[in-house]
This record gives structure tokens, sequence and C-alpha cells, in this order.
């Protein structure tokens, strides 16, 4: 026991030599200052601090991290070491790129295997910082565990869409038809998932015939915590933000599915790992391209509206935050005043300084209505952010 534990602290030392720990802090910082200048470039005022990309890098994902952690290390899902240190390269540059497409986890490791697959064919070997790299065929275990491990990857991914995509739509104003200012959104992230892998290696013994499940030929075992990128980027113009990233997390979530589905008959057909991790590559591109056709078009979900002023983003924990309002919405009266633009709106707040009654019209033009007290350090405009 006392050798497992030593192990694991070893493996924890090891994930703070990996530069994409480094360069991905680098990068999160980077995003939360662009966004932020963005922000107060179009709107005066900065929705999320410049430090939220940051601040969530580890965070977001560290549960996730933790039940991909358990999975691996309880079925015993053993990765080549050369696969991992292929993979940390493909993934440094994807994420130096800036095009957070190539962020998602089945992205840079099919290409890692592709890569290691044509080594082996072609037979060659390489020394890489003292590192001796040769191919992998591919056609037994290693097949099984990393297609598998992808899934399990695509279906993080999907979840973090689901649940931090629209929390990082970063609002901004384009001309549309006609000279009129409408409001799209970006959302851009990347997250760190720092994941225990088993590999081959002398530190651990194979402490029971069933573990780890898949040996690589390997009886001894070292656990390595390795920092995965996941990332991802997606405009939002037609659809709103709270209802497109949901969507797009959905989807790659089933795929995720789908690849552990293949994984797990993989175990039988090792041949057929490697055909759901390429196809699963296709179908990520394909719904990646869907979604970004069809926020082309130059149709606004967010843009000025003659019956109202519409809500293009909330500032957190403001008075409209705390009203449930949301991205999309119209208000139609405040404080029993018709408005139409900011500065009525702004003028209908000073009726009644300390509470502020509101009509609104929501996504299916229903109207309701809501309140809510308003203190003297609070935004002067109740924390709205306006499309006109």
């Amino acid at each position: 026991m006392t050798d497992i534990l030593f192990e694991f602290l070893i493996a924890i030392g090891r994930f703070f030599i990996n530069p994409i720990i480094y360069v991905a802090i680098i990068i999160a910082v980077v995003l939360g200052y662009r966004r932020v200048k963005n922000e107060r470039k179009h709107f005066h005022i900065r929705i999320l601090s410049g430090w939220s990309e940051f601040k969530g890098l580890l965070l977001d994902g560290l549960l996730f991290s933790l039940c991909v952690s358990i999975l691996s290390l309880a079925i015993g899902l053993v990765v080549p070491v050369e696969f991992l240190f292929v993979v940390t390269i493909i993934s440094l540059v994807a994420l130096l790129s800036y095009f957070f497409h190539l962020l998602s986890p089945i992205f840079y490791v099919s290409i890692s295997m592709l890569i290691l697959m044509m080594m082996s064919w072609q037979n060659w070997s390489m020394n890489l910082m003292g590192f001796e790299l040769n191919g992998i065929d591919f056609e037994g275990e290693a097949a099984t565990t990393i297609t598998i491990i992808v899934g399990l990857l695509l279906i993080v991914e999907g979840l973090l869409i689901r649940k931090r995509g629209t929390h990082f739509a970063s609002p901004r104003f384009e001309n549309a038809k006609r000279g009129l200012k409408a409001v799209s959104y970006l959302s851009k992230k990347v997250w760190v998932l720092p994941v225990f892998f088993v590999v081959p290696g002398e530190a651990v013994e194979a402490f029971t015939p069933y573990w780890p499940q898949f040996t690589l030929g390997a009886s001894e075992f070292s656990i390595i915590l390795f920092p995965v990128l996941i990332g991802y980027q997606q405009m939002a113009r037609t659809t709103l933000p709270n209802f497109i990233y949901p969507k797009l997390g959905r989807a790659v979530l089933i795929l995720g599915e789908v690849v552990v589905i293949g994984g797990l008959i993989a175990y039988f057909m090792p041949i057929i790992g490697i055909i759901f991790l390429f196809v699963g590559a296709l179908l990520r591109i394909v719904i990646s391209v869907y979604y970004m056709l069809k926020e082309r078009k130059d149709v606004y979900a967010v843009s000025p509206k003659s019956k109202g002023v519409m809500i293009a983003a909330i500032l957190p924990e403001s008075p409209a935050y705390k009203m449930g309002l949301q991205a999309g919405e119209v208000i139609r009266k405040v404080n029993g005043e018709e408005v139409h633009n900011k500065q009525e709106l702004y003028e209908a707040l000073q009726i009644n300084a300390a509470h502020c009654k509101l009509e609104v019209l929501d996504y299916k033009n229903e109207l309701r209505l809501t309140q809510q007290v308003v203190y003297s350090k609070d935004h002067h405009q109740i924390g709205l952010i306006l499309a006109e």
C-alpha cells in the first residue's frame, strides 16, 4: 500500500513538469483579457472578471477528472507512454494555434494515433529529448483502451459545453441588415483535466489477476497524472446562447457514448475501436460545421425591437440577475413606463430608485412581471446590457 501511495505522489509530481499546464494557463489568461477588452469596446463594461477563464481552467472539470480517473484505474486502462508523448506535442500545437475546434480530445488523439500507426507501418523511430519514440500498431489492447478513454473524454466535453457554454458567451455588436446593430455571442474556452492513467513501468505490480485488464504485454505498471486538454469555440447569432450551447453539448455527449460503445466492442475486435475513433472524429467535424453554418445566417436572435428594449446580457449578481432576466427577453415597461431605448429605461428606473418593477416578454412572447429591490451600490441600469 505504501508503494502505491508513493507512486501516486510521483504521478502528481509528473503533472507539474508537463508543459501543457503552463501553456494552458497563459492561453486562459489571454482569453480572459481579450474577452474583457471586447466587452469594454462594445458595452463599456466587462461582464465576467478577466480571471474567470483562468479560475475555471482546472476547477470546472475537476469532478469529471475524478470520475474518468476512477474508471481508468478501476478498469485498468493501460496507455502506451509513446502515445502520451505524442498527444502532448499535438495538443500543444492545437492549443498554440488558438483554433479551439482542434481541442476536442478526439481530434488530437486521432492525429496522434495516426502518426504512431504510420511510424509502425514504416518502421520509423526517433529520439526526442532523450526519449526513444517508436510506432504502435494499435492492433491489440491499445485500440480498446484509447477508444474507451476518448469516448469518456468526449462525454466530459459535452457536459462541460452544456454546463458552462452559456456562462462564457461574450456578446458583441455586428452590423445587420438596413444598417441596424445586432448582437452575436462568442463562447471560447479551454479546460485542463488532471486524469490518472496507467502506463507500463516498474513501480506497481498487478495486485490482482484482473488489474489492469489491458496489459499491453506488461506485468508491472506506473501511474501518471496527465493534463488532458478540452476546448471548444462556438459563435451564436441565429440562436440564443442558452439554447445553442446545451444542444451542441448534447450532440457531443451522445457521440462520446457511441465511441465508448465502440471501445467496448473493440475488446473482441480491436479494429472496431480504430474505426469508431476515426469515424467519431469525422462526426465531431460534422457537428462543428453544422452549428457553424447554422449560426452564420444573417438572422439575429438578439437585435433592437420596436416593442421594447431587448436584453443582450446580464451582469452576474446584479438586480437583473436576481430577477431571472435573460438575454433575448424584451423589457416593455419599467415602473409602469413604456421604454424603447436605453435612455428611456434609465429615466424610468429613476421613478423609484430603491425598487423597480418590470414588464417583460420572454422567448415565447409571453408577458410576465418581476420586481426587485435596488441598492445604491448596484449598477445604474440594474445590471442590464442592452441591444440597441
